[in-house]
């Protein structure tokens, strides 16, 4: 018989093979893509600020635009993984396994707020 720990690896690696996984985001997937590609070009702007010798404060003023940018897109991801895969882990038919299916998931998002706040 499988252990937990085995059924909540197969779950994350059946997730990541399938060729269109369905992520948390996956609804909102063009508005993400439009707010990185809008980020994307604040950044080229900096460096073109940097490239035309801007006013150090100009640039950091835009580096902390760019990185509230990040922040919010960042807790929008950690929102829809919650509302998503930490609530799927917990839609797990076998309760024995939906414990760690559970811990699993919300491990991941604990580690990945962790990563953020660094």
């Amino acid at each position: 018989m499988n252990s937990p720990e085995d059924a909540v690896t197969e779950l994350g690696s059946a997730e990541s093979h399938q060729a269109h996984p369905q992520h948390g985001y996956t609804s909102n997937k063009e508005a993400y893509l439009r707010r990185l590609k809008r980020i994307e070009g604040q950044v080229r702007g900096i460096a073109r600020m940097v490239d035309d010798d801007k006013y150090c404060i100009d640039i950091l003023t835009q580096v902390a635009a760019v990185t509230k940018a990040l922040h919010a897109l960042s807790l929008g991801l950690v929102e829809e993984h919650i509302g998503h895969c930490v609530v799927g882990a917990a839609s797990e038919p076998d309760p024995e396994l939906r414990a760690e299916a559970i811990d699993f998931k919300v491990r991941e998002a604990t580690d990945a707020i962790g990563r953020l706040l660094r």
